[in-house]
């Protein structure tokens, strides 16, 4: 195995910063000298486990946030519009009238085990993507299907990932090893276990910590150069 910097992320694929997030993430890791150096794993955290599988106004998000959360609907639909415009502005787009509500463990589930097959940033981005821009149903077992073909996954492997409790387990941990470390949302990204980096920040700052972690990382690893990859 190569030495490598370690960089955990909690993220929830509902969770419109997270995306956001993990585009910021990238673009500062493709400036990052040493990249090739640095080991992702992404892990899950779900922001509303009590969500259900086919919630209330499930096909409008303003109305099910504005139901949820207490606000007018003209509120909730100007706080998204202004979302839309930020997923924007770093080249997302967020489709969020045709977004369609669900509880995220399934869609966990399937990153878990895609995970096992290092498959976890393609499972990340083809379920982010599917929800925020396709709008599709992340609780129907077809689509997830569809999706884990794309992720590079069977059939056979998607309904394994969610009938197998072992997958249900995962989640759940990685869930509380966030809390352990202090997180009080996502996204969540923890560098060589000692820095946080919480929300979406700009790559710029991401950069910063990438760089000061490492240059730590590498005094405590000071036979790793890129000549050993």
């Amino acid at each position: 195995m190569e030495n490598k910097m370690k960089i955990e992320i909690w993220s929830d694929i509902m969770c419109p910063f997270c995306y956001i997030g993990k585009h910021n993430f990238e673009k500062a890791l493709s400036q990052f000298a040493y990249k090739e150096l640095i080991e992702v794993e992404w892990k899950s955290f779900q922001l509303d486990p009590a969500i259900p599988g086919v919630p209330k106004y499930q096909d409008d998000m303003y109305k099910f946030v504005a139901d949820r959360k207490g606000l007018s609907y003209e509120e909730s639909k100007k706080r998204h519009q202004d979302l839309i415009q930020y997923a924007k502005s770093v080249g997302l787009e967020y489709n969020l009238d045709k977004a369609l509500v669900t509880n995220s463990m399934k869609g966990h589930r399937i990153i878990q085990f895609a995970k096992a097959k290092g498959l976890g940033e393609k499972a990340e981005e083809t379920l982010f993507y599917a929800y925020f821009t396709q709008g599709k149903n992340l609780n129907d077992q077809a689509t997830l299907i569809e999706l884990g073909k794309e992720i590079g996954l069977t059939e056979s492997d998607v309904n394994t990932a969610l009938t197998d409790p072992l997958y249900v387990q995962k989640v759940e941990n990685d869930g509380r090893e966030a809390l352990t470390l202090g997180a009080k949302g996502v996204p969540f990204f923890v560098v060589n276990r000692k820095y946080a980096i919480a929300g979406a920040q700009q790559p710029n700052d991401i950069l910063q910590t990438l760089e000061r972690s490492f240059s730590e990382w590498q005094k405590e690893n000071p036979q790793t150069t890129l000549e050993t990859i």
